[in-house]
């Protein structure tokens, strides 16, 4: 049986911290699914077949994860790719007291499919998505916070080419 991991995720847009976690959690699991929400609950910048491409090019090299969008509960997405684990990637403080809550909420709906909280890498610590797009919206370099295509994906989104 192979050991499947859902790495749930908005990735809007993908940075250096998301990608550390996906590709630590690799180590760990035979496949990771990095599972892009389709709907969040947030003003988007890209849409979700933008963002599934962004981190498919981010992904290529990595034989062990694939990208992949859902909608609904992540829990019954898990079920439905057969995983095992929900990862999910902490930064700070606030992040563990709300990935907490979240954790028992789907461990009350699926309890067969546990979450694996992995620590962010301390050089990825204060990257947050919301950051990158405030920087890179006010023309700022975000050079050291992703891939080189998704800085220029975020310079022709805010018309910086």
């Amino acid at each position: 049986m192979s050991r499947i991991g859902i790495y749930p995720a908005s990735l809007d847009p993908i940075h250096f911290g998301h990608i550390d976690i996906a590709r630590r959690s690799a180590r760990i699991f035979d496949e990771i699914i990095v599972a892009i929400y389709a709907t969040p609950k947030k003003n988007l910048l890209f849409s979700v077949d933008e963002r599934v491409e962004l981190a498919e090019q981010v992904f290529q090299d990595d034989n062990n994860i694939r990208v992949a969008k859902f909608s609904g509960l992540v829990v019954n997405y898990a079920r439905s790719m057969g995983a095992m684990a929900l990862i999910r990637g902490l930064r700070l403080f606030g992040d563990f007291e709300y990935e907490f809550r979240m954790g028992l909420a789907n461990k009350s709906l699926a309890p067969d499919i546990e979450t694996v909280a992995i620590l962010a890498d301390v050089k990825f610590i204060h990257i947050s998505s919301s950051t990158v797009r405030e920087i890179a919206e006010l023309g700022g370099s975000v050079s050291r916070l992703v891939p080189p295509h998704i800085e220029a994906a975020l310079k022709t989104r805010f018309g910086y080419d």
